[in-house]
Parts: C-alpha cells; structure tokens; sequence
C-alpha cells in the first residue's frame, strides 16, 4: 500500500485506518499536531514492575495512558491497539519472534498495555521553531541508538538508556532545547548534545534501531531519550512475554500535541 501524499493532514482515525488495512510506514511527520505514542504490553503479572520501571525513568519512559488488562483501547486512543498501529514486535523471552502489522492472533487476555510519551510529538514545533528534522525531510525513520548509559531497575526489569539523535545547526541548539524543554511528558530537553561517544555511541552511521541521517558541517548530534528504552529493557530482562510497536511506527492518538506542552 502506497503512503498518501500528505500524511500530516490525516486525522488519528482517518491514518488509524490506512495501518489497520495494512499500510506500514514510519510515522513521524503525521497527522501533525496530534500526539503519538510508543506501545508496550506485558502480562498482568509484570505490569506492576514496568509501572515502576517508567516512574523511576520518567524521562525515557514517560506513561502517558495504561489499559485495563485485555483492554484494546484506551483513554487517549479511540481505535485497536491490536491492528491499529503501522508495525508491532512480538517478544518471547526477550527475543522478538515476530515483526506484523496485526497482533491480533498474539494477543492475550491479561496484557496491560502502557502508552508511552514519544519525541515525535515535539518535531512540528521544532520545524515551527526554524529547527530542521532530518529525518522528516529524507522520508525515512529517526535514529535510535542504545547508550551505555543503564536505567534504575524495578523489580525484574533492567536495561540502558535509548536515545533518538537529530542533527541541529549549532546556532540553532538553544532554540531546539527550549522548544523540547516545554514537552516533559514527551521527553523533553536533550540529555546530551555533541560527542556521541559520550553516551557510548561508537558510529552515527550504524544505529540500533531506525535509520542513519546525514550530521552537515556545522551541525552538532542532538539526542534525545527515547521510549524505545521500554524495548531494551524486554531485550535485556526477557520476560516470557511482550507486545511493542516496531521502533517508529507509533501510535497515533486522539490527543493535541498542545495538551502536553508547558508554558
């Protein structure tokens, strides 16, 4: 299925509705001004360790919305957590066994499903700000990078830090600080910018998860938390069971960006 040619004029149901016929695309760019979400299911028994793992990570792993167990929709998100979304991972031990655009036949009746503050939400107001979003203007998925930077644990869940990168031209930082700072459920502020190697991060080129974007001369590597923590720390602590989206395939709410921004 081709992508329409403006997906920032979809409205969360009308793009909802092009990922439940199976359209599976990268989401960043659309339906501007309404906030997207990272997913994560976990069975009932481990919900209350991840609940614990994102209150002590609020930065990376900033809970925006949690469902009753079994429960396919949810406050912020007037659609099917199961089909509704462009890409999910299954994850048995850790090991993700399944990349679908419907989880369906997978899901299980005592999932909890947690909906995750994500940095697409602030790119249109940083694009707004005069700040560039690379990623945005080649069509392709944000990098992500795995740090060495570890979480505090909770109960059995442990794992390091994920961050998003995009480049910023050095004159145009500070303005790309201040306009993030003003969404903390959606990450916020940069934790770092500049030397990558900082934060462990050997090779731009070679992300974990996403895509590799152009650093111009005069730019500096911005980075982000990203909730793709959530997903390290399934790969790390192999629970028996869990439910993501695919790394930048989100979903998309039925909640104004402007609903999480801070004076």
């Amino acid at each position: 299925m081709t992508p329409p040619p403006d997906p920032a004029r979809l409205t969360p149901r009308e793009a909802r509705a092009l990922f439940r016929a199976g359209l599976v695309t990268p989401t960043s760019g659309w339906s501007a001004g309404w906030t997207q979400a990272n997913l994560i299911a976990l069975p009932k028994d481990r919900a209350y360790d991840f609940l614990l793992f994102a209150q002590r990570n609020a930065q990376a792993c900033p809970v925006l919305d949690v469902t009753e167990p079994g429960d396919v929709a949810a406050s912020i998100f007037d659609g099917d957590l199961r089909t509704d979304l462009p890409a999910y991972l299954v994850y048995e031990h850790g090991e993700p066994v399944a990349e679908t655009a419907d989880v369906t036949s997978a899901w299980r009746d005592d999932l909890v499903c947690f909906l995750l503050g994500c940095s697409f939400t602030f790119e249109a107001a940083l694009i707004e700000a005069g700040v560039p979003v690379r990623h945005i203007e080649a069509g392709t998925n944000v990098p992500m990078y795995r740090t060495d930077r570890a979480c505090r644990p909770a109960g059995e869940l442990s794992g390091p830090l994920v961050v998003t990168m995009r480049p910023v031209p050095a004159p145009l930082v500070p303005a790309a600080v201040r306009v993030t700072s003003r969404y903390p459920a959606v990450h916020g502020a940069p934790v770092h910018v500049g030397d990558p190697s900082q934060l462990g991060i050997a090779d731009l080129d070679r992300p974990d998860f996403g895509d590799p974007v152009e650093v111009r001369p005069g730019e500096l590597p911005v980075f982000w938390c990203c909730g793709v923590t959530s997903q390290a720390a399934v790969m790390r602590s192999r629970p028996p069971f869990a439910i993501s989206h695919a790394p930048g395939s989100m979903a998309i709410t039925d909640v104004r960006d402007s609903t999480y921004a801070v004076p």
